[in-house]
């Protein structure tokens, strides 16, 4: 089941959808979502999330935009790019890292926070982790990012030592090898950092409503996530 909340923010109140584990309770994962909004995909994800023990949140980071349901139809790709180039990146990156903040002060969350983002969400992800801690806030205890579109731009300038693992396909139609190489070895300088990258994946291969899903790619990142985050968000 999925609660409609709102995270309050420097610009109002921040639309957002929660799911609680079984037993109600656990450590806090933040999803953050695709160009397409909280889609039935990213929905998908975060329940199961859930079932793993987990309280999560997904936050409607495209809400200042008045955006706030998921981009659908034919021309969703450009809708989706469109709306992240006129998106306030700062403000974002401010957006979730109030998630951050709101989810560890529920009652709910008995242990740490971490973050699982993809595509826009895994560059928006690593972005958040490293203004945590930049800023003296409470760092993140996880960070998964899948193909985090920002990355290529971030890597070299953004520093981020919490326990991260990034999954990167190598046929990625928008992000190329050398480029995926150049990212691995900039984050693979922290020695809490896990890259793993998948031969023949594209872009957005785990997302299972879309024609770049790689089923195996896919089953085997979210096995590896799922073990990373029992790791370091263990649940009762």
């Amino acid at each position: 089941m999925t609660e409609h909340v709102t995270i309050t923010t420097d610009a109002g109140e921040m639309p957002a959808h929660l799911w609680l584990p079984p037993t109600g309770q656990g450590p806090g994962i933040v999803v953050l979502q695709e160009i397409f909004g909280v889609s039935d995909y990213i929905q998908r994800r975060a329940a199961q999330l859930a079932e793993q023990g987990y309280v999560v949140v997904a936050p409607e980071i495209f809400w200042r935009l008045g955006v706030t349901s998921p981009v659908e139809g034919e021309d969703a790709l450009q809708q989706g790019m469109g709306l992240v180039q006129r998106l306030d990146w700062p403000a974002a990156v401010s957006d979730a890292a109030a998630t951050v903040e709101w989810l560890r002060d529920r009652d709910e969350v008995t242990a740490g926070v971490g973050a699982v983002g993809f595509c826009f969400g895994g560059g928006l992800g690593f972005n958040v982790a490293g203004h945590l801690e930049s800023d003296g806030s409470v760092p993140l205890d996880a960070l998964v990012s899948y193909y985090g579109s920002a990355l290529p731009g971030l890597h070299d300038v953004v520093t981020v030592t919490a326990p991260s693992l990034h999954h990167f396909g190598l046929a990625d139609s928008f992000i190329d090898t050398e480029t995926v190489r150049r990212i691995e070895a900039s984050l693979t300088e922290q020695p809490a950092t896990v890259f793993e990258t998948y031969a023949g994946a594209d872009h957005a291969f785990d997302n299972d409503d879309m024609p770049w899903h790689d089923p195996a790619s896919s089953t085997l990142a979210w096995a590896t996530t799922s073990e990373f985050l029992r790791e370091r968000l263990p649940v009762d």
